[in-house]
């Protein structure tokens, strides 16, 4: 279909994806088609919902208060999720919920994934959102996640947040195989990495792109460790 005979929604959806995602090097299909089928603006805080599509981080403002945390851009959440490399049997582990929507296209990939979140507020919040939009593989819990949650061993680790550094106990919660995104450094200057466990004790460390995004809540790392 083309994007003149979409309803308006559907073509600033279609537009963000043509205009935004796909110039930032993301061609994966099912990550395009992700794209297309959860909606976005579903997620976004009612005030700012207009800005859906918008190549903005927007503010995650709930229950009438600023949680100081952003989404991040649709072209940045859709890169990360293309950097994961998932297949459809792979379970996710996310740290940082935010708003549900980063989770939402990871569940659309993936078979299952447990999203962590600091902030109760955004935890309520991003639950809402997933049971709305039907996500019903996709669980959120409440926590600090940044030194990694619980013993389970994951396919595939996403850290919405940048970290001055990547815990050991983050990266030894991969499987064999698995692949961990993270976004490390401090403004100006932060490097998006993927670490893949290739062995029960070692790890690829491979730099992919320059970014800057807002830090991860909760306890920082005082070196880093790669």
């Amino acid at each position: 279909m083309k994007a003149s005979t979409l309803p308006e929604i559907e073509r600033a959806r279609f537009n963000m994806v043509e205009q935004q995602i796909r110039p930032w090097n993301v061609a994966d299909p099912l990550v395009l088609e992700a794209l297309l089928k959860v909606r976005r603006e579903q997620f976004v805080p009612p005030v700012y919902r207009g800005l859906a599509f918008s190549d903005v981080e927007i503010p995650l403002e709930v229950q009438s208060a600023d949680t100081h945390q952003t989404m991040l851009s649709p072209k940045m959440e859709a890169r990360l999720a293309q950097l994961l490399l998932l297949n459809a049997d792979d379970c996710v582990l996310e740290i940082g919920t935010g708003s549900g929507y980063q989770a939402a296209l990871l569940g659309y990939l993936a078979r299952e994934v447990t999203s962590i979140e600091i902030d109760p507020r955004l935890v309520a919040f991003a639950q809402h959102n997933l049971q709305q939009n039907h996500v019903t593989n996709v669980k959120v819990e409440t926590g600090d996640g940044s030194n990694g949650w619980g013993t389970t061993e994951y396919d595939a680790i996403l850290v919405t947040g940048s970290l001055p550094a990547i815990p050991d106990s983050l990266k030894y919660q991969l499987r064999v195989g698995g692949r961990l995104i993270a976004v490390v450094g401090s403004s100006p200057a932060m490097t998006v990495y993927r670490i893949t466990r290739t062995t029960a004790a070692s790890f690829e460390t491979t730099s992919l792109f320059e970014t800057v995004i807002k830090p991860l809540i909760g306890p920082t790392v005082s070196h880093f460790k790669f």
